[in-house]
């Protein structure tokens, strides 16, 4: 199999505040340290112009390295990275962004987040003001969220008066999210799928390896398609150069319908990862 690897044909979505994102992006969730910086220069190289990482993650620094190394201008490029819980909360999440930017090297993001709502600890209405802020500064292009459910999202609007731009949530064929994508849809919320590819434990599934046979296309660039055609804005992370640019090629090809209800029908509301309304890691 050829892989495509030309950054032009990344279609894109208008975000509601006019900003423009590319629909398929790189994510470096558990990419170690030491080793993100190659794998995100091997990203850019194949024609990834949206890269997302996080301050939990722990290699803010190393990505920051391979956007400066690649040489590719500032502006062809969308960065977003995350707020942790601990530093939920308006002057706290100053001096996070901050530190963020600090180990990045910006002097600007595209996109900043709130990691988690942590509905128990009350802090997202101040953190999202103080988001705000860093936004009239010049300093910040869109403010969103993570991992929002419905009632986060409604206090939050309520609140501060805003709608964020992004939500990016746990979303994958047996985690369709339906009702939250469709809160999103009506409120002008663009939807980001974090775990598109379920850690790969779809790939062998036999509904989506079938269809992936008869295109002969990979599971992987099946499941990416899949996310593509509902509207999703999809974050793929792999280390291996060679899915990286696999995960990249989906764009010469279409799902039929016949094919996407299929991949819909695994929908079993189960999540891999934690559940919004009780995870509050990091607040000690």
């Amino acid at each position: 199999m050829t892989f495509r690897s030309d950054s032009s044909h990344v279609p894109t979505i208008v975000l509601n505040d006019g900003n423009v994102i590319p629909q398929l992006g790189f994510g470096v969730f558990q990419v170690p340290a030491e080793d993100v910086t190659g794998v995100t220069a091997e990203a850019l190289k194949v024609g990834y112009r949206s890269i997302d990482t996080a301050a939990i993650y722990g290699n803010e620094e190393g990505v920051g390295r391979a956007i400066r190394e690649s040489g590719i201008p500032r502006d062809e490029l969308f960065i977003t990275t995350k707020l942790w819980n601990a530093d939920q909360g308006y002057d706290s999440t100053l001096r996070a962004f901050d530190s963020s930017m600090s180990r990045l090297g910006l002097d600007y993001l595209d996109l900043y987040l709130i990691h988690w709502p942590v509905p128990s600890a009350g802090r997202y209405v101040d953190t999202f003001r103080a988001f705000q802020a860093l936004r009239s500064q010049g300093r910040i292009g869109s403010i969103g969220v993570s991992n929002f459910r419905v009632i986060d999202l409604e206090t939050l609007i309520a609140d501060t008066g805003e709608i964020p731009s992004v939500n990016q949530i746990e979303l994958h064929p047996t985690l369709a999210q339906r009702d939250l994508r469709q809160y999103d849809a009506n409120h002008a919320i663009a939807t980001e799928a974090w775990s598109p590819l379920g850690q790969g434990t779809l790939l062998d599934n036999s509904a989506i390896v079938d269809i992936a046979k008869q295109l002969d296309r990979t599971p992987a660039q099946v499941i990416i398609r899949w996310h593509l055609q509902l509207g999703n804005i999809v974050i793929p992370k792999s280390v291996t150069p060679s899915r990286i640019a696999e995960n990249f090629d989906v764009f010469t090809f279409e799902l039929d319908a016949e094919a996407m209800e299929s991949i819909s029908r695994l929908d079993s509301g189960k999540r891999i990862g934690p559940d919004p309304a009780t995870f509050s890691a990091g607040l000690g």
